[in-house]
C-alpha cells in the first residue's frame, strides 16, 4: 500500500511553524525520509467570508507549495488534494503542472476536484454552474497541451487555434490525473478520462455544503468503489483505476492523535474493500510535534501496511 501525507499548507494561523518555507522543506524531507510516496497539499486561492467563519481556511498556491517540497526531496511524489480545475484557464493549470513535473523529474499526481464554494467561483471570475463541465473540458485540454504538439481546440471559454506548449512533463502523456468527488459524475470521469478516484469521508450533514454525497462508513465506500468497478467494466476499462482514500480520523479536519495498531487496522480494512492508494494527515500544532507523528508512521505503520494490496475487482 502506497501512502502520501498532507503538508498543513492550509494552516496560515500557524504559518511560521507548519506552512512556512522552512517548514515546508522539513516537513517534505522528512516524510520522505520516512518511507511516504508522496505528499499533497489542498487548495483555496480566495475563500468568502461566510464559509471561513463556518470553519473554512485559507491555503498557499498548491503549486508553490509543491515546489518548494520538491527541492527539499529527491523521490517524494508531489501531489494536490485537490485543484480545482474550473478556477482556471486550462492551459495555464497545464503549464503550471508540466512545469512542476519537468522540473521534479516526474513526481506530479494531479488530484482534481469541481469545487463547491459559489463564493470563491464568483470571485474568481468562474461560472459555478458550469464547474463540472469546465473540469471535463480542461482535462481533455491538458492531456492534448501535454503532448507538446500543435493543440487545436475551442472550447467554451478558450480557443487555441494551433498552439505548442513546452517543455512537456517529465511523465509520458503527463502526470496521473485523479478525481475527487463521491458523485456519480466524479466516478464517470475518473473512470473514462483519469487514472484514480478520490472519495471523501463525507457526513450527511455536510453533504449539501460540499455538495458532493454522504459517504460515511466502510460499508458505504465499498459499494461506491463497486460502482466503480462496475462502470469501469461497462465502459471496457482496460487500465486499472486507482482508488484513493484515508484512514479512519485521519483527515485534515479531525486531528485525532495517531494510534499505530488503530491505523493499521484501518488501513488494512480499506484494502479489503478495494482502496489502493492511501492519503492521511498527521496531527500537530507545532513542527515537533507533526515530526513526531511521521516518525510514528515510519517505525510502525508504513513497514506494516507496505505490502498490502487493494483489492482491484
Amino acid at each position: 500500500m502506497r501512502v502520501s501525507v498532507g503538508l498543513p499548507t492550509h494552516r496560515i494561523d500557524r504559518f511560521d511553524e507548519l506552512a512556512s518555507a522552512a517548514a515546508i522543506g522539513e516537513l517534505a524531507e522528512a516524510a520522505e525520509e520516512a518511507g511516504f510516496d508522496g505528499a499533497f497539499v489542498t487548495e483555496h486561492p480566495f475563500p468568502d467570508d461566510r464559509w471561513l467563519a463556518k470553519g473554512g481556511h485559507h491555503s498557499l498556491d498548491p503549486f508553490v507549495a509543491l515546489a518548494f517540497a520538491a527541492a527539499a526531496t529527491t523521490s517524494l511524489r508531489l501531489q494536490t488534494n485537490l485543484c480545482i480545475a474550473a478556477y482556471r484557464n486550462p492551459f495555464l493549470l497545464a503549464k503550471s503542472v508540466a512545469t512542476l513535473d519537468a522540473l521534479s523529474g516526474g513526481r506530479m499526481i494531479l488530484g482534481i476536484g469541481t469545487g463547491y464554494l459559489e463564493g470563491e467561483f464568483a470571485a474568481l471570475g468562474s461560472p459555478f454552474d458550469e464547474r463540472n463541465d469546465r473540469t471535463d473540458e480542461a482535462i481533455r485540454a491538458m492531456r492534448a497541451a501535454w503532448t507538446g504538439e500543435s493543440v487545436e481546440m475551442k472550447g467554451e471559454h478558450f480557443l487555441a487555434a494551433g498552439n505548442t506548449m513546452l517543455p512537456a512533463p517529465a511523465q509520458p502523456g503527463g502526470p496521473p490525473i485523479w478525481i475527487g468527488g463521491n458523485a456519480k459524475r466524479a466516478i464517470r470521469r475518473a473512470v473514462e478520462l483519469a487514472d484514480g478516484w478520490v472519495p471523501m469521508p463525507n457526513p450527511a450533514r455536510s453533504a449539501a455544503r460540499r455538495r458532493t454525497p454522504a459517504l460515511e462508513t466502510l460499508e458505504d465506500l465499498h459499494t461506491r468503489i463497486q460502482e466503480a468497478h462496475a462502470v469501469s467494466a461497462a465502459a471496457g476499462r482496460a487500465a486499472p483505476l486507482e482508488i484513493v482514500f484515508m484512514p479512519l480520523g485521519l483527515d485534515m479536519f479531525t486531528n485525532a492523535p495517531v494510534v499505530p495498531d488503530a491505523v493499521i487496522e484501518s488501513i488494512q480494512a480499506l484494502a479489503a474493500v478495494g482502496v489502493t492508494y492511501v492519503t492521511t494527515s498527521v496531527p500537530g500544532e507545532t513542527r515537533a510535534e507533526v515530526l513526531a507523528n511521521l516518525a510514528i508512521f515510519r517505525d510502525a505503520i508504513i513497514p506494516a501496511v507496505r505490502g498490502l494490496e487493494g483489492k482491484t475487482g
